[in-house]
């Protein structure tokens, strides 16, 4: 069940990390929850590494969100390096 709840709370995190990231999107709406998805494992990872979750705990809504932020931050910086 845990799992599942990382995956809603990602898919409504890589929604607002969508909206609040700047710049041009090129990448299309499925693309970008998969990243709010990996944002949340990877808050997920992170909270419970340095103890702000228990291991039974997954990311909340603004942890999630903030790690879909950096995600789709470094998402970017790749595509850009990409595309030069």
């Amino acid at each position: 069940m845990n799992i599942i709840w990382i995956i809603v709370i990602g898919f409504i995190a890589g929604v607002i990390a969508r909206w609040l990231t700047p710049g041009p999107n090129p990448m299309g709406f499925i693309v970008t929850t998969v990243l709010g998805i990996a944002g949340a494992f990877v808050a997920t990872f992170i909270g419970q590494s340095i103890g702000w979750y228990r291991l039974d705990q997954g990311a909340g809504l603004v942890g999630a969100t903030v790690g879909a932020v950096i995600v789709l931050f470094i998402w970017n910086r790749i595509a850009v390096k990409r595309q030069s």
